[in-house]
C-alpha cells in the first residue's frame, strides 16, 4: 500500500530558499477562530442530517402509502426505504462535485454550496402533491428530490469534518474535527423533537394527511441559519497554504502534476491511493450500518412487526444517540493523546459483540431493555465514529484530502447505511426473528475490525502536505 508521497522538487526548492506557507493560523487566532469554525461545522451537518433523518423517520411512517401505494405493507415500506437508497445512490455524485470544488476552490465554498442544495430538496419534498393528487408524478418527483439530497450529502461531511480539523490546535486535531462529526445523532434527535410532538398533537391519522409535512418545511429556518454561520467563517489555513504553493510551482505536464495541482482530484485519487480508499471504505461501514438499522430502519421495524409503540422506538433511539454525543468529545480527546486505531478498534470490538444482543432486545417489547441495548450500542458506535473524522482526512494528502476522505466516508454510508434498511426488510421477509439483524449488522462491524487492523496509525501524520 503507497504511503504519502515524498516531497515535490519544487517543494524542496521551497524550503531551501524561504519559509514555506503557514500550514494552521498563529496559535492566538487559531484559540479563537478554530472553536468558531468547528461550531459553524457542527451546525451545517446537524441541518443536513436534520433533513436526511426527517425523511427516513418519515419514510418509516407515511411516504409508503402515501406516495407508493399498495395493497401489501412490505412493498410500500420496501418501495420508501429504496428511495432512501437512491440518495445513498446519487452520493458519489456529490463526492466527485463537491470534493472537485473543495480541493481546487476551498473548503468553505464546498460547503455553503452543499447545504443550500439539501435545503432546496428537502424543502421541495414537504411541498409535494401525493400519489392520491399527482399520480405518477409524485414519486417520481419524491425521487429526484431525494436523489439532490444525496448529491448535497455527498459533498457535505468530508468538507465539515475537514474545516474543522484544518483549523483545529495542534494535537487536538480529532477533538476538533469531532464536533461536526455529532452532527448526525443531533439531526436526528432535533427531527425527533419535531417529529413526537407533531405526532401527539396531531395524531398519527393527522400525520399521515398533512402534518408531516411540518417537519420538512421547518428546515427553510435552520437553512437560512446555518447559511449564515458558514458564510462568517474563514477558509481553511491548510486549504490557503497548499493553494499558495501551487501557484509557486512551475508549469508541468498534466501527467506530471503532484496532487496539490491535479485538476481531477477523483482520478488522482483512484490512481495513487485505491488501496487506503477502500480499507478507510470498509473501516466505516460497521458503524453506518449500525447507526442506519437503529435511527432509520428500527424504527419502522419494531411497530410494524413486533407491535412495539412508535414513540417507545423513537424514544429509546433517541437516548441512546444522546449517550453516544455525550462521549463524542472525551472519545476524541482520548484518540488524540493515544491514537486512532486503538479506540477505533475498542469500538469495533465492541460493536461486533454487542450487535446480536442490541436486536434481540427487540424481542422483549420492553421499553427500558430496548433503550438500554441500543445505548450501549451507539456508545460502542461512538467509539468507532468519533475519531474517524480525523483518521480518514489524515490517509490523504491536503489536495485530495476532501475528495479521499469524503468518497472512503460516502461510500461506506452508502454500502453499510443506504442499503441497509432493503437488506434489513428482504431478511425479515425469510427469517422474521430481529437476531438476524444483529448477525447481519456485526458481520459488516467485522469486516471494519479488519480494515482497521490493515491501516497505519495517523495521529503523528503532518497536516500540511
Amino acid at each position: 500500500m503507497p504511503d504519502l508521497p515524498s516531497k515535490t522538487a519544487p517543494e524542496a526548492v521551497a524550503e531551501t530558499v524561504g519559509p514555506r506557507p503557514a500550514a494552521s493560523p498563529p496559535p492566538s487566532t487559531a484559540k479563537t477562530e478554530a472553536p468558531r469554525v468547528a461550531v459553524a461545522s457542527l451546525v451545517g451537518t446537524t441541518i443536513e442530517y436534520y433533513d436526511f433523518a426527517v425523511y427516513g423517520t418519515a419514510s418509516a411512517l407515511v411516504l409508503g402509502p402515501a406516495f407508493f401505494p399498495s395493497g401489501n405493507a412490505t412493498v410500500s415500506s420496501l418501495a420508501a426505504f429504496l428511495t432512501f437508497a437512491a440518495a445513498f445512490l446519487s452520493r458519489p455524485l456529490g463526492v466527485v462535485l463537491f470534493g472537485t470544488i473543495g480541493d481546487r476552490l476551498g473548503r468553505r465554498r464546498a460547503l455553503v454550496a452543499s447545504l443550500l442544495l439539501m435545503g432546496v430538496a428537502t424543502v421541495g419534498v414537504g411541498l409535494l402533491p401525493t400519489y392520491e393528487s399527482a399520480g405518477l408524478l409524485a414519486p417520481v418527483l419524491l425521487v429526484t428530490l431525494r436523489l439532490l439530497q444525496g448529491v448535497s450529502m455527498g459533498g457535505e461531511w468530508g468538507g465539515a469534518v475537514l474545516l474543522a480539523a484544518e483549523h483545529a490546535p495542534p494535537g487536538r486535531r480529532a477533538l476538533y474535527a469531532s464536533i461536526p462529526q455529532a452532527g448526525p445523532s443531533l439531526g436526528f434527535l432535533l427531527s425527533t423533537a419535531v417529529i413526537l410532538p407533531t405526532l401527539n398533537i396531531v395524531g398519527r391519522d393527522g400525520f399521515v394527511d398533512w402534518a408531516w409535512r411540518i417537519p420538512f418545511l421547518l428546515s427553510t429556518v435552520l437553512v437560512v441559519i446555518g447559511l449564515w454561520v458558514r458564510t462568517t467563517v474563514s477558509e481553511s489555513p491548510v486549504f490557503n497554504a497548499t493553494a499558495d504553493r501551487t501557484t509557486q510551482q512551475p508549469a508541468k505536464a498534466p501527467e506530471a502534476r503532484p496532487e496539490s495541482a491535479s485538476r481531477f482530484p477523483l482520478v488522482t485519487l483512484l490512481k495513487r491511493y485505491p488501496g487506503r480508499v477502500l480499507l478507510g471504505t470498509g473501516a466505516a461501514i460497521g458503524g453506518s450500518a449500525v447507526y442506519y438499522l437503529t435511527i432509520v430502519y428500527s424504527i419502522s421495524y419494531g411497530p410494524k412487526e413486533l407491535g412495539i409503540p412508535q414513540n417507545t422506538m423513537l424514544t429509546a433511539a433517541s437516548i441512546g444517540a444522546a449517550a453516544g454525543i455525550a462521549i463524542t468529545l472525551p472519545v476524541a480527546r482520548l484518540s488524540d493523546r493515544i491514537g486512532r486505531r486503538p479506540v477505533m478498534l475498542t469500538g469495533a470490538v465492541g460493536c461486533v459483540v454487542w450487535a446480536v444482543p442490541m436486536y434481540a432486545s427487540l424481542s422483549s417489547r420492553n421499553g427500558l431493555v430496548i433503550t438500554g441495548a441500543y445505548t450501549v450500542g451507539l456508545m460502542f458506535l461512538a467509539l468507532m465514529f468519533s475519531p474517524v473524522a480525523a483518521f480518514l482526512p489524515e490517509l490523504f494528502p491536503a489536495r485530495l484530502r476532501y475528495t479521499g476522505a469524503s468518497a472512503a466516508f460516502i461510500l461506506a454510508n452508502t454500502l453499510g447505511g443506504g442499503f441497509a434498511p432493503l437488506v434489513a426488510t428482504w431478511l425479515n421477509s425469510h427469517w422474521e426473528s430481529p437476531l438476524v439483524l444483529g448477525f447481519y449488522t456485526g458481520t459488516l462491524c467485522l469486516l471494519s475490525l479488519l480494515c482497521l487492523l490493515a491501516l497505519p496509525e495517523t495521529r503523528d501524520q503532518e497536516f500540511d502536505i
